[in-house]
């Protein structure tokens, strides 16, 4: 699995092939897809965490089952910009995947998409804090997969 450069990612996966867009939390995996133009992020699924090759086999399944080639995981980097044990945490989870079987991985600077996405749930949704417990992970990979779309397209 090669970690790429984001600019990269369009020339090292399949075109007409849509890329999922990962939030690694500690307890969830917020999980994201795009269309096959890759236009637009949609929130797709929140994969409760348990052993990570079990996450890794949900993941896989699902990526098959929309044959996505590619994949753009959340960064969470400092304010400052440096990286600190969750963002240290966001690559080893690449690396691991990369053990289990080859897929490409670019990665998306996170800061402050999972307060946007709570920002926009609370604002534009009115949604109960349960209710946005339910939906923020796998809203916050949209999030974060819109961005680096949004970005390639810039």
């Amino acid at each position: 699995m090669p970690v790429v450069d984001l600019t990269d990612l369009p020339a090292a996966t399949a075109p007409n092939t849509p890329w999922f867009g990962l939030d690694l939390g500690e307890t969830t995996i917020g999980v994201a897809a795009s269309d096959r133009s890759r236009m637009i992020a949609s929130p797709l699924q929140t994969l409760k965490r348990r052993k990570f090759t079990l996450d890794a086999e949900q993941l896989f399944a699902l990526m098959d089952e929309r044959e996505a080639s590619g994949l753009v995981i959340g960064l969470p980097a400092n304010m400052d910009g440096s990286e600190g044990p969750r963002a240290q945490s966001a690559r080893a989870f690449a690396r691991n995947l990369e053990r289990l079987r080859p897929v490409t991985v670019a990665f998306w600077d996170e800061r402050l998409s999972t307060a946007g996405v709570e920002r926009f749930l609370i604002e534009g949704l009115d949604l109960s804090r349960r209710r946005r417990a339910e939906v923020v992970d796998r809203t916050a990979a949209a999030w974060i997969l819109q961005g680096a779309l949004d970005r390639l397209r810039a």
